[in-house]
C-alpha cells in the first residue's frame, strides 16, 4: 500500500471510530449495566444495524457498506472502548467470510439484501459440541442427505446469540470420520433458516439458554431431525472445515479488536482515577506501584495491536494470516486482561463496585483468553506450524 493510500485509510477509519463512538456513547455504562445478568441489547443492536454498521462486510451491491475487515474491526474496537459489550453482535462479520467467499450467487442474492437491512439476522455460529471443542474434526453433528432434503441430529454448546438470530452458519459432518482420510474431512457447512413465517423455531430444533459468569447470551442447539433443503449446503460438500477456516481468522482478529477496546476502557479510566484520587496528599498515579502496571498495560496493549492490524490486513489482502489472527487474539486478550486487573488495582475496593463497571468489563474480556481458541492451543499452533515443532496435543 503506498503512503497516500495508507493515510487515506487511516483517515477513514477516524471517521468510522468518531461515528460508532457516537452511537455507543448514546447508550452508555448505565445501558450494559442494566443488562445484567442476562438481558439481550436489542435496542444498541438495532440501532447499530440501522446506521449500516452491523452490515459492514456486506459488500455495496447485497446493500451492505462494502468494508474490510479492518474497518469492521474499528467498530467493535469502539463499542467494547465506550463500556459496551460487542458480544451480543460481532458473529454477524464473523461468519459473513464463509458465506461471502464459499456461498453460490443465489445464496447471497437471497440472504445478503435482508442481513444488511436487519430483516435478518446471522448471528449463530453451529460449531463447538460438547465433546468436540477446539478439536474440530471430532464434531459428532451428522447431516444426512434424504432425497431433496438433509437431516440433521446432533448437539451444538457455546452457540451464543442463537436465541436472538434467524440463521445459523452451521459445521455438520456428511461423512463419518472413519471413512474420511483426515479427521477434518467429511465436514459440511449450510445456511440453517431457524425460524418459520411467524418466528418461531422451525421443527426439530430447540435452544436452551446457559447461564454464564458474564451478560453472554449462550446457549446449547439441539437438532432432531432437522429437515433443510438441498440448497441450504454452503460451498462444496465434505469441504466444510476448510470453509469456516476464513471464519475463525476473522473471529480471531475481530476478538483481538474488542479486547483492545476493552483495555483502553480500563487505562482511560484507570489513568483518570489515579489522577484524581488523593491520598496521604498526593494523587495515588504518583506513585510507582500505581503508575507502572498500567503503563506497562498500555505498551502491552499498544503491541498487541500492531499485530491486530497486520493480521487484518493479510486477511484483507486475501493472504494467508493464521498465525497472525491467533497471534492477534492472544496478545490482545493478555494484555486486556492485564489492563482490567491493573484497573481494578488502581480503583481498589471502588473497582468491585457495580457502577465504576471496572469488574463487569474485566468479567467480559476474560472470556477472550479462553475463547475463541484457548490460548494454549495458540501456543501449541505455533510451535508446530511455525517454528517446526513436534505437535504437542
Amino acid at each position: 500500500m503506498i503512503a497516500g493510500a495508507a493515510s487515506a485509510h487511516r483517515d477513514d477509519l477516524d471517521v468510522i471510530r468518531t461515528e460508532v463512538r457516537r452511537l455507543a456513547d448514546k447508550y452508555g455504562c448505565e445501558y450494559w449495566r442494566g443488562l445484567e445478568p442476562d438481558r439481550y441489547p436489542e435496542e444498541f443492536v438495532a440501532d447499530l444495524t440501522t446506521h449500516g454498521w452491523l452490515g459492514a462486510l456486506i459488500p455495496e451491491e447485497y446493500g451492505g457498506g462494502g468494508l474490510d475487515l479492518t474497518g469492521a474491526s474499528v467498530i467493535l474496537e469502539e463499542v467494547s472502548a465506550s463500556g459496551g459489550n460487542p458480544a451480543a453482535c460481532h458473529a454477524q462479520m464473523y461468519v459473513m467470510g464463509t458465506l461471502l467467499r464459499h456461498g453460490s450467487e443465489e445464496q447471497k442474492q437471497r440472504y445478503l439484501p435482508r442481513i444488511a437491512s436487519g430483516d435478518l439476522r446471522l448471528q449463530a455460529f453451529g460449531v463447538t459440541e460438547p465433546a468436540a471443542g477446539s478439536d474440530t474434526g471430532s464434531i459428532r453433528t451428522r447431516a444426512v442427505r434424504d432425497g431433496d432434503v438433509w437431516r440433521v441430529n446432533g448437539q451444538k454448546i457455546w452457540t451464543s446469540r442463537a436465541m436472538y438470530s434467524d440463521l445459523m452458519v452451521l459445521l455438520a459432518r456428511t461423512m463419518p470420520a472413519e471413512e474420511c482420510e483426515r479427521h477434518t474431512d467429511g465436514l459440511s457447512v449450510f445456511l440453517v433458516e431457524m425460524r418459520d413465517d411467524a418466528g418461531e423455531l422451525v421443527p426439530g430444533l430447540s435452544i436452551n439458554p446457559i447461564p454464564t459468569m458474564m451478560n453472554h447470551n449462550t446457549t446449547e442447539v439441539f437438532f432432531d431431525d432437522l429437515e433443510l433443503p438441498a440448497d441450504a449446503l454452503v460451498g462444496t460438500e465434505g469441504m466444510g472445515f476448510r470453509h469456516v477456516l476464513d471464519g475463525m481468522n476473522a473471529e480471531r482478529i475481530l476478538i483481538a479488536s474488542e479486547c483492545i477496546g476493552d483495555g483502553r476502557f480500563f487505562l482511560e479510566r484507570a489513568s483518570a482515577y489515579a489522577s484524581e484520587r488523593t491520598v496521604f496528599g498526593r494523587p495515588i498515579g504518583a506513585n510507582q506501584g500505581v503508575q507502572f502496571p498500567l503503563a506497562k498495560a498500555y505498551a502491552n496493549l499498544q503491541a498487541a495491536d500492531l499485530m491486530r492490524y497486520r493480521a487484518a490486513e493479510l486477511f484483507d489482502a486475501g493472504r494467508p494470516c493464521a498465525a497472525e489472527a491467533n497471534m492477534a487474539k492472544m496478545l490482545a486478550s493478555e494484555a486486556s486482561w492485564a489492563a482490567g486487573n491493573a484497573a481494578l488495582d488502581t480503583h481498589g475496593g471502588f473497582g468491585f463496585a457495580v457502577e465504576y463497571d471496572i469488574e463487569r468489563k474485566l468479567r467480559e474480556t476474560r472470556l477472550y483468553q479462553v475463547a475463541p481458541v484457548n490460548n494454549n492451543l495458540v501456543l501449541a499452533f505455533l510451535g508446530e506450524k511455525v517454528l517446526g515443532m513436534p505437535k504437542s496435543y
